[in-house]
């Protein structure tokens, strides 16, 4: 079994500039296995992957099998933490958190319940963000050991096939789109993972004029939520995705990338969201996990369908856009609140 290690690391650079346009270390990468046995899926796997990717990530990471992060050592020092379980500040000049947002985003395949073969694929998405780009080859390493020891209650087994990077090129898509370019980087006999950009710069007024129309084609339940409570999609309003994208990104480029006040007129931007008229074709869509840390069955859901947005959308396109990468609303590092944006 050719298995990439954690040696094998590529490098990304960060942020230039605190703007919109900034070059932003941001990657979307396609990994496929091939089954040993038959494998079913819920009907959202979002929640499956995320469990099986940290439980995996810790397992290859952890230096002193401590059972919990918490007073270890290494803790500042270990990729698990800073990729799976980021710690919030002690303290912070603009507020307290109790959490931060983790830098990666698990891209399950498509909404519905699905029976893999023997001998068919396993295909999903995973996005990373910031200092854990560089991390691609631990990430990889901890996903090979996840399906060799077994997926789902089945336990199936698989290996990892091929390795892919979405050309920033293309506008950011769900995975399991067709249309996407995706490149290899990396396949078994191959020593490393191969170099790629993995970097995407936001569209600015000179590259992309603005259209005064723009829709989300929501694909994910996108969950947002108000004091703790999920709001349906009636209740969604321009101001809310934008306040709640805008505190994301803001979030992961301090966190994660070193770069606070990277979306340094937010609450202007808010403002200006409030102006724009919008037009829903959204439905309310459940699934249901099972929480092995609260010991029972969990339903969770959110909006899919399509929101359209009309107004001077030039000061927002750069953050709708990233916005596409990075999802938004919560769950989203299972892959909730992904969109596209459809002119």
């Amino acid at each position: 079994m050719n298995l990439i290690t954690p040696a094998n690391r590529s490098q990304a650079d960060c942020p230039t500039t605190k703007a919109a346009g900034a070059i932003l270390p941001l990657a979307r990468y396609r990994f496929t296995f091939r089954l040993h046995a038959p494998l079913r899926l819920p009907d959202y796997a979002g929640s499956l992957l995320r469990g099986q990717f940290g439980a995996s990530l810790r397992r290859v990471a952890c230096m002193t099998d401590a059972p919990t992060c918490e007073g270890c050592p290494l803790r500042a020092t270990c990729p698990y933490p800073a990729i799976f379980e980021t710690p919030a500040p002690a303290e912070h000049a603009m507020q307290n958190f109790s959490h931060v947002p983790n830098p990666y985003v698990v891209e399950p395949p498509a909404f519905g319940t699905r029976q893999i073969d023997a001998g068919g694929t396993l295909q999903f998405g995973l996005v990373l963000f910031g200092r854990a780009v560089a991390q691609l080859p631990l990430v990889s390493f901890a996903l090979q050991r996840a399906l060799e020891g077994g997926l789902g209650r089945e336990r199936a087994r698989g290996v990892l096939e091929r390795i892919e990077w979405q050309h920033t090129a293309d506008e950011p898509a769900e995975p399991y789109r067709s249309g996407a370019t995706f490149i290899p980087i990396w396949q078994p006999g191959d020593a490393a993972i191969a170099v790629h950009d993995a970097q995407v710069a936001p569209p600015t007024a000179a590259t992309r004029p603005a259209p005064e129309r723009l829709t989300l084609a929501i694909h994910t339940p996108m969950r947002l939520q108000q004091q703790g409570k999920p709001l349906r999609p009636a209740a969604l309003t321009p101001r809310k995705l934008v306040a709640d994208l805008l505190r994301r990104v803001s979030l992961l480029a301090e966190f994660h990338a070193g770069h606070p006040g990277l979306v340094a007129d937010a609450p202007a931007l808010v403002h200006h969201a409030e102006a724009l008229a919008h037009q829903t074709a959204l439905r309310w869509q459940d699934w249901s996990r099972y929480s092995s840390r609260q010991q029972q069955e969990m339903t969770l859901g959110g909006a899919v369908g399509h929101w359209t947005l009309e107004g001077d959308l030039a000061p927002l396109l750069p953050w709708l856009w990233l916005g596409q990468w990075l999802h938004v609303g919560k769950n989203a590092t299972m892959g909730m609140g992904g969109y596209a944006l459809q002119p």
